[in-house]
């Protein structure tokens, strides 16, 4: 009898052996089935754009907003990229079209965005800076004309004058929407500190006036003087009668004459028009917005250059205001006629001489005497 007890005994410890063998195994085809499974859905392709924009925030938040954009990403996602890291936010570089979801997935934790450094220079015009945009960011210029137009709220000096970092990738009208969005977070800024409100009607008057002082002044110093004399005569009624309101859009660094001053019908011309243009000329710095909104308290009404130091003369009558004109013809004329002498010497430095000089062939004999030697 005991025998038979130990027989069953055994009996049943290797059943239970057995089925721990069998379970063990059953996980261990269950797992090799899940990976292959997962190993499978990672490495499906997955089309995308080659830089997207990732909003701060949880895993979770990401994978909602990548979903909302036709992604369709799942639990399996969500657990690879807690896994790998937390996701990157901001605008992306992908660097590629098509990938493994796999790839998808690492890049988003992974990959910063190839950014562009890009100045908009203070007086430049929209019409020159979205050219310079379209090269510099490999972009169709009638898209982003076309996007810049539906969300302007002004011709120009909708874009504060400023260096940006620019995500290489970026579509135009994402980037006319950063650009914007950028400007006006410090146009805000700066109105409300100054007003307490941020009006922008109002804001884009003082804009207009910023884009003159900033064509007209030869430096931020100046700035505020050049404010004044523009809110003098528009005090006065007086046209401002100011050659940089005339370097708007396409003509931005064209030469004015008078026959573009006879010729142009635009508000922007103050020699026919009294008061500030409707438009911004250009993009503006901070600085001109500051002189803009704080003129320097003077009586002066005219202005001209000093072709000897490039800033320019001030005068409160016209009197005063032609003597300093008179004054800067006769610089410019001296400037020309010195450049002209010193073109004709450099000249004369250049021309070989045609007789050889004394002593030269005496030289090159003695030169050659001595090699014999």
């Amino acid at each position: 009898m005991p025998l038979n007890k130990k027989n069953k005994k055994t009996k049943i410890i290797d059943m239970t052996v057995a089925k721990k063998i069998i379970v063990f195994f059953n996980i261990i085809e269950i797992t090799l089935v899940s990976l292959i499974v997962i190993l499978i859905y990672v490495l499906l392709p997955l089309s995308t754009t080659k830089v997207i924009f990732i909003p701060k925030g949880s895993s979770n938040n990401t994978i909602k907003y990548l979903n909302n954009r036709g992604y369709d990403l799942n639990i399996i996602d969500k657990t690879i990229i807690r896994v790998m890291g937390h996701p990157q936010s901001g605008w992306i570089d992908l660097e590629k079209n098509y990938m493994r979801k796999y790839d998808f997935l690492y890049k988003l934790t992974t990959s910063k965005a190839a950014l562009k450094t890009i100045t908009l220079i203070p007086g430049e015009t929209s019409y020159i800076f979205l050219r310079l945009l379209a090269s510099k960011m490999n972009l169709s210029l009638t898209k982003l004309q076309n996007a810049y137009d539906k969300v302007a709220f002004k011709k120009d000096g909708n874009i504060l004058a400023e260096t940006y970092k620019l995500p290489l990738g970026m579509k135009e009208d994402h980037l006319i929407f950063y650009l914007f969005s950028q400007s006006n977070k410090k146009y805000k800024k700066m109105a409300l500190k100054i007003f307490g409100e941020y009006d922008k009607n109002k804001w884009y008057k003082y804009l207009s006036i910023a884009s003159v002082i900033q064509k007209e002044s030869a430096s931020i110093k100046e700035m505020p003087i050049i404010s004044s004399v523009i809110y003098n005569r528009l005090k006065k009624s007086m046209y401002l009668q100011m050659d940089g309101t005339l370097n708007y859009g396409k003509y931005s660094h064209i030469k004015v004459t008078a026959k573009r001053i006879k010729e142009d019908k635009s508000s922007y011309n103050t020699y026919r028009n009294k008061g500030i243009p409707s438009h911004p000329v250009s993009a503006v710095s901070i600085d001109a917005i500051k002189a803009a909104i704080f003129p320097a308290k003077t009586k002066y009404l005219y202005f001209v250059k000093n072709e000897k130091t490039g800033a320019h003369r001030f005068s409160t009558t016209y009197k005063t205001h032609v003597q300093n004109i008179n004054l800067y013809r006769i610089e410019k004329r001296a400037k020309r006629i010195k450049a002209k002498k010193r073109k004709t010497q450099i000249k004369i430095q250049k021309e070989p001489s045609v007789f050889e000089k004394k002593g030269e062939k005496q030289n090159q004999i003695k030169t050659l005497w001595s090699k014999v030697k």
